[in-house]
């Protein structure tokens, strides 16, 4: 019986301390989005078109709508780039506090995505909570934003492992 309680004891102890470092540990930086000033659109002609998917999740802390102008950029590694000038819809009720929307996109094929940028310009405000998009030749990726989109630069995320995808292209 004695064993078995300095066993329990031990035991007790070492959870304790186990538990005590586990909670001290540091939780790892998230990654925020960012302005990228020096941001291009690239003007890349590919004769192979492909459809992606991109849903956006406007955030609940967000204006109740928006008539802002929104565009969107979204490419590789290697230089591949979609972009749409306009993505909003002020009579179709896009970006509206807590909704999410969804839009079917075409434009030159891809490899995995690794960045993404959002740019707004208006007097509205917008608050994006994640962008998620999917295609046929990628895995689905999702950048979480969580975070106002500033007026009238690009913002967002570039996970790329050069920033070669977005600062040798055409200037916007």
């Amino acid at each position: 019986m004695e064993t078995f309680k300095k066993v329990t004891i031990s035991l007790y102890f070492l959870f304790a301390l186990f538990s005590f470092s586990e909670s001290s540990r540091s939780i790892p930086h998230q990654p925020q989005p960012q302005p990228l000033e020096s941001f291009k659109i690239n003007n890349t002609q590919n004769a192979r078109s492909c459809s992606y998917t991109v849903t956006i999740k406007t955030s609940c802390s967000s204006p109740a709508y928006t008539r802002d102008h929104i565009s969107i950029a979204f490419g590789d590694a290697y230089g591949n780039q979609v972009y749409v000038p306009r993505i909003d819809d002020p009579s179709s009720r896009a970006f509206e506090r807590c909704s999410t929307d969804r839009y079917d996109l075409r434009g030159p094929c891809t490899y995995q995505i690794c960045y993404v940028y959002l740019y707004r310009s208006g007097y509205d405000g917008w608050k994006v909570d994640k962008v998620t998009i999917s295609s046929y030749s990628s895995k689905p990726v999702t950048f979480s934003y969580n975070s106002k989109i500033p007026n009238d630069v690009w913002f967002g995320f570039n996970f790329c492992s050069g920033h070669q995808a977005v600062e040798s292209t055409a200037a916007m």
